[in-house]
């Protein structure tokens, strides 16, 4: 067993940054840390290995402490160190794929679970049949080509006239936010800043994690977001704004066309910042399809999914935009699947034309707003205010929100803490998910009276 090199060592071990500079032959920030990783998969740096200052590693491999600094950043990134503040860096493991640790569930509630408020997940007997949808797509007249495509006829011929505005090109991806996560990878490197809406979607959170970039808040109303704070943001030298243009996850409010134009007045005088707009519920949202694209068409690309109103299983979404936006994304998803399958494009086809599936989505967004709607109203007579006008949740204000998620945990109800959609801090919140909540009357009066009683300000009885 090899002798672990920094067994022992004290922060102030004067010889700690001798004996690891010994151990790297490459003293750029890159070889720094492949020898640290090399060294780590070997087991001779242990988990809790005190590690040496920057600078002091820095002096011994006659580098700037900027290239050390680079090289922990690239190890931070594969949670192989974390850093400790004053009492310096160590050792965490082998290097681990990035968790998307918002989004992924905390708890196992077994057999206790009576009532699931955390996934936002359709309702599978509101899915429209897929059975001829299929068919049809087994039909595809490209059937087992294997040149790529990004998008079939069929499928551009059916979405193009439901954008709100014109884009250049066009393609079909596994999902909204794979979609999301291929025009982010394509467009921004490590350490680029991205405004966002504050709060906003956990899972756009851990996408824009993964792929180390900051985010730069932007402060919200009930009409989006706000063109000064929007101002504000653009002063950082982002390279994108990433926004929810309708449903917003979690708030649950839809760009009005005057915010709409405001937006892109704001973004005018910035001509490098590409708009993504993320449009997670598309037919399902019963409001009008408003984009900042209308505006600014060649720097705004959409991602519209379809997997909530047609079902999971499809894993399809539409991205509309700019050529060379859409090139990159195209281009790097060669690296992978290559295209999405013509079977499932023109599935999708098949539903977005058909009339009698069109009234079952219809029909489906209407059950969810009441659904949400329902417990609003319940909620708001127990003096608990829900802004949401969209979408398949509530964002519940609370006191306290470990003791809140604690209080519906003892009723065996798990919901979402607000904390992971947030960016910057702001008052308590719980994401409450409703769309496939009951609606029979009683079981929504207990349900909202607990909400209550967990959030604090009310003893569950309507006011």
């Amino acid at each position: 067993m090899q002798e672990n090199i920094a067994d022992g060592a004290q922060p102030t071990d004067p010889g700690r940054a001798a004996r690891l500079a010994d151990r790297i032959p490459d003293a750029s920030a890159r070889g720094i840390a492949a020898a640290m990783t090399d060294l780590i998969r070997a087991g001779e740096l242990a988990p809790g290995s005190a590690l040496p200052t920057v600078r002091g590693l820095a002096a011994e491999l006659g580098v700037s402490p900027g290239t050390v600094a680079d090289a922990w950043a690239m190890l931070r990134k594969y949670r192989m160190i974390t850093t400790l503040g004053r009492r310096g860096s160590v050792v965490t493991g082998p290097p681990s794929v990035p968790r998307p640790s918002r989004y992924e569930r905390i708890g196992n509630f077994g057999d206790r679970l009576a009532l699931d408020l955390v996934l936002a997940a359709p309702d599978r007997s509101l899915l429209p049949p897929l059975d001829d949808a299929l068919l049809a797509g087994a039909r595809t007249p490209r059937l087992n080509d294997y040149s790529r495509t990004a998008i079939t006829d069929r499928l551009l011929e059916a979405v193009q006239d439901t954008w709100p505005y014109q884009p250049d090109a066009w393609m079909a991806v596994g999902g909204g936010y794979e979609g999301i996560q291929l025009l982010c990878q394509a467009l921004i490197v490590p350490g680029d800043r991205v405004v966002v809406e504050d709060p906003t979607a956990a899972r756009l959170l851990d996408i824009l994690e993964a792929l180390d970039a900051q985010t730069v808040p932007v402060t919200c109303d009930d009409q989006g977001p706000l063109p000064d704070s929007l101002a504000q943001a653009l002063k950082a030298r982002p390279a994108l704004f990433l926004h929810q243009p309708r449903a917003q996850v979690p708030c649950g409010w839809s760009l009005g066309r005057e915010r709409a134009a405001a937006l892109a007045g704001v973004l005018e005088d910035t001509p490098n910042v590409i708009v993504l707009e993320d449009d997670g519920l598309g037919p399902l949202t019963t409001g009008p399809a408003v984009s900042i694209g209308t505006h600014l068409p060649d720097r705004t690309a959409l991602v519209r999914s379809y997997s909530k109103a047609y079902g999971p299983d499809l894993r399809i979404a539409v991205v509309g935009g700019p050529r060379e936006v859409i090139e990159r994304a195209r281009v790097l998803r060669t690296f992978g699947t290559g295209w999405t399958s013509r079977i499932l494009q023109d599935a999708l086809a098949y539903l977005l034309t058909d009339q009698e599936t069109s009234r079952l989505v219809e029909e489906a967004g209407r059950c969810y707003d009441a659904r949400r709607d329902a417990l609003a109203e319940r909620l708001a007579q127990r003096g608990v205010p829900t802004g949401n006008r969209a979408g398949l949740m509530l964002w519940v204000p609370v006191a306290e929100e470990t003791s809140a998620l604690v209080t519906l945990a003892a009723h065996g109800i798990t919901a979402s803490p607000g904390s992971r959609f947030c960016v910057s801090s702001t008052r308590p919140h719980l994401k409450v998910a409703t769309s496939r909540l009951t609606q029979e009357t009683d079981l929504l009066d207990e349900t909202a009276s607990l909400i209550a009683i967990a959030a604090g300000t009310s003893d569950g009885h309507p006011a």
